[in-house]
């Protein structure tokens, strides 16, 4: 319930989700948080979450607010700590500032927050608004909460496909389905994302970078993992070769070759063992939830389509971005997704539409999972 009546309340909010957005990619294994002090009709400071999860966007704003903070509103996108971490309790800052009135949009479902950012805020005699744009925030910030909830991190299938399905020709051509427009925003698209998955497969077909190459905007590129089984991938593959310089995961299966583990590790990567799944690959539950415990929140996956059945027979695609340009291969061509194993229409994963966007000569729908 929204224990509001003040309609500046929701303008207010909405800037402050404006600013969390900028931490989205950056701020894992925390929530991307944005926060504004308004005193009066005055913005007297703003703040979001900073690279690694420090400063909370409660102590920035209140830094750049000063002594205006003082009988001030702060408009928060998520219920401010109450707990001793790497960071002290952002209710103690917003206390010890003598902030007369907090505005948070959604309760934080880590345990150690929930309800108690609030009641100390309360207890304080600090007058607390809650569920301001409530869905929106935690729209935001879904993968935090998914982990919290759930033990594993936010997955959205991006897939660039023809208008029937293929992602590529009969003989694997599959440079460039879309053009360059929709290939930009995919790099958005990683830029606000923790990482990116692919599979050996697609390493061995396109020898991907995996970064983020907008102009100002490299040093907002993802984690890359790969997945592979049987540690195929090329030591010379462009995701080795710069694992020094951006941070690469490999997911095998137990048992692989040490030599070629060792040499992997001497080149910067990180090699995760898990134990196989059913088809002897690298289980994804426990893959999603590995992420999890290294404290990832939003995975986006750019691989083929074995890659993509697994995920969708497991479970675990929540978000797709479906990139959809205006030629039509065949049957011949390769599809997005092979088989996994649908045998009637109730056992295939539903998805609803939430956006149908005109990017250059193609088409970018997005969807979430039906729940």
């Amino acid at each position: 319930m929204v224990a509001t009546t003040d309609s500046r309340d929701f303008q207010f909010m909405r800037v402050a989700l404006a600013l969390a957005r900028r931490g989205l990619g950056l701020v894992w294994p925390n929530p991307a948080v944005g926060c504004v002090i308004v005193n009066g009709a005055t913005v007297a400071g703003r703040g979001w979450t900073r690279r690694g999860g420090r400063p909370h966007a409660e102590t920035e704003a209140l830094r750049r607010a000063g002594p205006k903070a003082k009988g001030a509103t702060a408009y928060v996108t998520l219920e401010p700590c109450d707990h001793h971490a790497k960071t002290p309790p952002c209710t103690e800052a917003l206390i010890d500032a003598g902030v007369a009135r907090v505005v948070i949009a959604a309760v934080d479902p880590d345990p150690r927050v929930s309800g108690r950012g609030a009641a100390r805020l309360r207890a304080a005699g600090v007058s607390v608004a809650a569920g301001v744009l409530e869905e929106e925030a935690q729209s935001l910030n879904a993968g935090y909460f998914l982990k919290v909830r759930e033990g594993r991190p936010l997955i959205t299938l991006k897939s660039a496909t023809t208008l029937d399905g293929r992602i590529a020709t009969r003989t694997g051509e599959s440079r460039w389905i879309t053009g360059k427009a929709a290939r930009d925003l995919v790099h958005g698209m990683r830029a606000d994302h923790d990482a990116v998955l692919t599979s050996v497969g697609t390493v061995l077909a396109d020898d991907p970078r995996l970064t983020c190459r907008l102009p100002g905007m490299e040093d907002h590129s993802p984690v890359r993992i790969v997945a592979d089984s049987h540690l195929r991938i090329p030591l010379i593959s462009k995701l080795v070769q710069t694992a020094g310089a951006t941070p690469t995961w490999l997911v095998t299966v137990k048992g692989g070759e040490k030599n070629r583990i060792k040499a992997l590790r001497e080149c910067g990567v990180t090699v995760i063992e898990s134990e196989p799944g059913a088809d002897v690959h690298p289980d994804p539950r426990w893959m999603a939830e590995e992420f999890g415990r290294r404290g990832l929140t939003r995975v986006l996956v750019e691989g083929g389509g074995h890659l993509a059945a697994a995920l969708l027979r497991s479970g675990l695609v929540d978000r797709v971005a479906w990139f959809r340009n205006p030629r039509v291969i065949g049957g011949g061509g390769i599809p997005a997704a092979v088989d996994f194993g649908v045998q009637t229409l109730a056992e295939a994963p539903e998805f609803i539409r939430s956006g149908l966007t005109p990017v250059g000569p193609d088409v970018l729908e997005t969807y979430h999972r039906a729940r």
